[in-house]
């Protein structure tokens, strides 16, 4: 069976994995579970992560607050959403879960804080 070698990151297992595209659909070897199988399918199909980084933020505690994204994005997009969060600065005070940036490079999912910051009392 040709196809791509990956390590499943579902689990803590890490099942070394092997997945190719047939006719009927797609053969999978080295799982231990179905949340292996349809990893190993994603994986191949349309890759993607939640992206974690942090942006500028003004008036704050600390000079950069963490962010994320609130759900996992195309893999090949990446580098693309990275540019556009680096332009971005923010003011305190930020609570968790506050969007950063909407729609984040037309994927429909937002940027959002993952850590509450008040107020410098500088």
């Amino acid at each position: 069976m040709q196809g791509k070698e990956m390590i499943c990151i579902v689990c803590p297992l890490g099942c070394r994995m092997k997945v190719s595209k047939n006719e009927g659909g797609y053969d999978i070897a080295g799982n231990k579970c179905l949340r292996g199988e349809d990893y190993g399918i994603k994986e191949l199909t349309n890759p993607t992560r939640i992206l974690t980084t942090t942006v500028k933020i003004k008036n704050g505690l600390l000079s950069r607050i963490p962010v994320k994204t609130k759900e996992p994005i195309p893999k090949s997009k990446i580098f693309q959403c990275m540019k556009v969060i680096n332009s971005v600065e923010v003011e305190a005070p930020i609570s968790v879960g506050d969007v950063v940036i909407k729609d984040i490079c037309g994927t429909g999912i937002d940027i959002v804080v993952s850590r509450s910051m008040e107020e410098s009392i500088n």
